[in-house]
């Protein structure tokens, strides 16, 4: 077995970047060599990709020499002035084959692409970037924003006219090989634009009186879009925002209320914590205690100013000063004890 053709001398040291890192790769190369915004693309960057793409990606060798392509988009229009400017022809003015050739259709429809959504109408923007300023004061930020790009889709067809079939069957395994996976792509202003096979046709000139000359024709469909520098848009973002109130000069007078109101009743717990048994109270208001419950209390005993008033009684009348002195007997000595009142002012 013989070797082959290729021999790789040098091998890659650094790796190619994948994933999150990649993106941000293409990122830098929509970016490249010039604002934060990207790359406007026209129908002459497309046309241009192309052209490029036939020259670089579809590059064909016979006997050590490189078919031309020629660089320049042609069309039924203009084939009469290019022909007047033909670079490969003859003495008599003749063409010259072999030649590469690229026509496109005049049409341009709307784009097929898979990723194609559409939005609210009138052209809305997105938001692309922040941007820091500094306008010599203090700092701020530009938003960038863009709109959608518009898909479109354009047919090329790229002729190979050759006198031989060794040319022709050279342009034909290049071609088949680079879309194996039915797709390419061409590098736009730092964007990839995907370029589909569609069909292979012959046009080739096979007539006993006239010289014999073959020509293939491949027809592609570009799948790009438009994106148009006029519409981008860069406003500057909000550095800093003044609250004003408006308010009355004139004051008024307002009668001041307490709150809460004071209540004509209220409940009173008498407490006996730990070992005490006794409870003294000077009380400043008049009143009616009514005791609804106790707690941990077998019995209890009551006295006004020293004076003994009763056991157990449910309603005790006191007086502004009166000293008030109740004697408990607990349940559980050691625990604490409660007595619960409500008080009614009089």
């Amino acid at each position: 077995m013989g070797l082959p053709k290729k021999i790789k001398k040098h091998l890659p040291l650094v790796p190619e970047k994948v994933g999150f890192q990649r993106r941000e790769q293409l990122l830098e190369y929509i970016q490249e060599d010039g604002t934060y915004l990207p790359k406007g693309v026209e129908h002459s960057d497309l046309d241009r990709g192309m052209l490029d793409f036939v020259r670089d990606e579809l590059k064909v060798v016979v006997d050590g020499k490189i078919i031309p392509p020629v660089d320049l988009i042609i069309t039924t229009q203009n084939w009469a002035q290019f022909t007047q400017t033909w670079k490969f022809e003859d003495l008599n003015g003749n063409p010259n084959p072999p030649f590469i050739t690229t026509v496109r259709q005049p049409e341009v429809k709307y784009g097929s692409t898979p990723s194609l959504q559409y939005t609210i109408p009138n052209r809305r923007q997105f938001y692309y970037a922040k941007v820091p300023t500094w306008d010599g004061q203090r700092k701020g930020v530009d938003v960038y924003k863009i709109p959608q790009p518009v898909p479109v889709d354009i047919t090329y067809n790229v002729k190979i006219i050759c006198n031989r079939m060794r040319e022709l069957n050279e342009f034909n395994k290049i071609i088949l090989q680079k879309f194996s996976s039915r797709q390419a792509y061409t590098f736009i202003k730092g964007h990839y634009i995907p370029v589909i096979l569609n069909n292979v046709s012959d046009e080739s000139v096979l007539d006993i009186d006239k010289r014999k000359y073959y020509i293939q024709n491949y027809e592609f469909l570009m799948m790009g879009f438009l994106m148009d520098e006029d519409e981008f848009e860069v406003s500057p973002g909000i550095s800093r925002a003044l609250t004003m109130f408006e308010v009355s000069t004139r004051t008024t007078n307002r009668r001041a209320e307490l709150y809460p109101p004071r209540p004509d009743e209220f409940d009173l717990d008498i407490k006996f914590i730990g070992n005490n048994k006794e409870t003294n109270e000077l009380l400043s208001y008049t009143a009616n205690l009514t005791v609804t419950r106790t707690n941990n209390i077998d019995s209890y005993s009551v006295y006004i100013n020293d004076n003994y008033v009763g056991d157990d009684i449910s309603k005790i009348q006191i007086n502004t000063n009166d000293l008030l002195k109740i004697v408990v007997e607990k349940t559980n000595p050691s625990l604490d004890a409660v007595i619960f009142t409500t008080a009614k002012l009089l």
